[in-house]
């Protein structure tokens, strides 16, 4: 089992203050993914402590946590005793993680924000 590390920028997202996108903001995901870019959930299953997402904006130092899963509902967990920190990720195991595929993130104030993946590259 090999783990993929996956960069994700902030695309346009109009109506917000990111109607322009923002390179400078995003998530680097470590996770292990299938052949044709999904997430693999029986590989997850066996290398949950190895997959870390981390969140990095230029306003903000870096946030660390782990790709959680609950049922079939995927999120970003910052705090492993607080759920109030939880950023949900829309239908996250439906998504294809390939360079110019787009991915919906709800931020730490319920917005949900559109990421394009830059870079998807064995995880070293």
């Amino acid at each position: 089992m090999s783990l993929s590390r996956i960069v994700m920028r902030l695309a346009r997202n109009p109506g917000t203050e990111f109607a322009g996108g923002d390179d400078h903001r995003g998530y680097a995901l470590t996770a292990p993914l299938t052949p044709d870019g999904l997430l693999d959930e029986a590989a997850y299953s066996k290398s949950r402590d190895a997959c870390t997402v981390r969140r990095f904006s230029p306003d903000e130092d870096p946030v660390d946590g782990r790709l959680a899963r609950k049922g079939q509902r995927w999120f970003f967990d910052y705090d492993e005793g607080d759920a109030a920190d939880d950023e949900p990720v829309y239908r996250l195991g439906e998504h294809r993680f390939t360079v110019g595929e787009y991915v919906t993130v709800t931020d730490e104030d319920g917005r949900p924000l559109t990421y394009k993946v830059v870079e998807v590259q064995p995880a070293g």
